[in-house]
């Protein structure tokens, strides 16, 4: 049982680790709350029941890392540590207790989703508790709810960042509580739980909350924001499809409107990203980072190999997809790349990879992922301590459920998240013999969120940037920029936002 600001909530105790589940960090977001800020939750007297997550956020059908939900009483957090003296032995003096209380870093995992899809709690975090982490969760307000860009709802095209900002000040107030130390907060995310890093990083409003950033596959440099007349026009849409386009009396109109109503209007395929140019966001994260604007706390950056295989290949699992042919690799090019394709193609040949999908899916994992990571290193290590890793174990588990893909799904985007968190519900097993890789990895993102250091030097400066390798065979130096064509991609300019999940 533990004392927070809001009152007292018991957990469960599994083994050395005690979790918390479901605790409210913000009021229920609902009726004229709708579209609102989030506001402080309220107490309760007694001993609130910890032991089930709270409610998904609201969220369509579509991905296998969602969850479909039509609540908007979501706010809510959970968190798991090691069991500390004063929970394990009660008669231990105050003193002792106190120092043992501010010792551990906290981990805050923003999770991801295209900041559409997603729970806090469906990330097991056990073993980086394990390694002497307490590790927190949340759920924020997704897609339609939580960054629609309407004019007449002032402020409501970024409260999926204001929820978390709310979730990071609960946090800073009862850390300490939980065996935290309440002065040293790692937020961590990836892909769209990435690009809400990118905003705290960037965001006035987050000045104070953290003490690190990990941003895991959600390079800054090309993401994180969008731009009003882009916000506008997809709440125009959605005002619209929902009979709400009249301007008199819009708010109202759309807080009558039932959520399934939103979710179909707005669709399960967007990328909802804060706007910029706001209070929330004064500028976008790749200006923030290119002039200092931003909170310089040690960063620790990263991406994976082979980003794109998971979305190549879920392309050729979807109903009535199929593995690309040969024929198609050309006009896929030219309608993704329009003049600059000619150069594309000389630079990556079909004849050169075993198969047109595996052809493209390493395009685009230059282009979108690997060459703006390195410019969004290249960018934050100007300015503060920045470590860079790139995940290439080849050797990873494929989404349970799922048949087997055309080719290796190799180091996929959210690869890594199998061996940091408790997924056996979404991804096969990891191989045994990697249980030391596991470890070492857990080991790594928990050290750095209790020093701000890795066992691998910092970047340093100019695009020849120190980036670390992580694979199970070793981990080693990467020859990132030739591996990934960066000197190509930058001379063309050619990439441009990534999609995220």
């Amino acid at each position: 049982m533990v004392r927070t600001t809001h009152g007292l909530v018991r957990g469960t105790e599994r083994g050395a680790l005690r979790t918390f589940q479901g605790i409210p960090y913000a009021a229920p977001p609902v009726g004229k709350l709708r579209w609102a800020p989030p506001k402080p939750a309220p107490g309760w007297d007694g001993v609130r029941a910890a032991t089930r997550p709270g409610a998904p956020c609201a969220q369509p059908e579509g991905l296998p890392i969602g969850v479909p939900s039509k609540k908007e009483d979501c706010l809510y957090l959970n968190v798991t540590a090691p069991i500390t003296p004063k929970a394990a032995a009660r008669s231990a003096p105050p003193a002792e207790a106190a120092a043992s209380r501010g010792e551990r870093p906290v981990i805050v995992w923003i999770h991801g989703g295209s900041m559409m899809y997603g729970t806090g709690d469906m990330y097991g975090p056990d073993r980086l508790a394990a390694q002497g982490a307490v590790v927190v969760s949340m759920n924020y307000r997704l897609g339609v709810m939580g960054f629609l860009g309407d004019p007449a709802l002032k402020g409501a095209e970024g409260l999926g960042l204001e929820d978390q900002q709310a979730a990071l000040r609960w946090v800073r107030a009862n850390a300490r509580a939980f065996g935290g130390d309440a002065d040293n907060v790692t937020i961590m995310g990836q892909s769209g739980g990435g690009y809400g890093v990118c905003g705290h990083l960037v965001s006035p409003a987050s000045a104070g909350l953290f003490d690190r950033a990990v941003v895991q596959s959600a390079p800054c440099a090309t993401g994180g924001s969008r731009t009003r007349a882009e916000a506008r026009a997809e709440a125009a849409r959605v005002a619209e499809a929902v009979g709400c386009g009249a301007r008199a009396h819009r708010a109202s109109c759309l807080r009558r409107k039932p959520v399934t109503a939103l979710l179909k209007a707005y669709g399960p395929f967007n990328e909802p990203r804060p706007v910029a140019g706001t209070d929330l966001m004064p500028m976008a994260p790749a200006q923030a980072l290119r002039t200092g604007r931003f909170h310089r706390v040690p960063v620790l950056v990263g991406v994976t190999h082979d980003e794109e295989r998971g979305m190549v290949l879920g392309q050729e699992l979807a109903p009535g997809g199929a593995p690309m042919k040969p024929s198609q690799y050309e006009p896929a090019l030219r309608a993704r790349f329009g003049p600059a394709a000619d150069d594309v193609l000389r630079r990556y040949p079909l004849r050169a990879h075993p198969s047109a999908g595996e052809a493209l899916a390493t395009i685009l994992t230059d282009a979108n992922w690997s060459a703006p990571t390195l410019d969004t290193a290249r960018l934050l290590s100007r300015w503060t301590p920045t470590r860079v890793y790139e995940f290439g174990e080849r050797d990873t588990p494929w989404f349970k459920g799922y048949a087997k893909p055309s080719f290796d799904q190799r180091a996929q985007h959210m690869s890594e998240l199998a061996y940091l968190f408790d997924l056996n519900h979404l991804f096969e097993d990891v191989p045994a013999a990697q249980t030391r890789f596991r470890d070492r990895m857990t080991r790594t993102w928990v050290d750095f969120a209790r020093s701000g250091r890795t066992d691998w030097p910092a970047f340093g400066a100019g695009t020849d940037g120190y980036v670390q390798t992580l694979e199970a065979g070793g981990w080693r130096r990467a020859d990132f920029a030739r591996d990934h064509q960066y000197g190509f991609w930058k001379s063309r300019g050619a990439y441009g936002p990534t999609t995220s999940g």
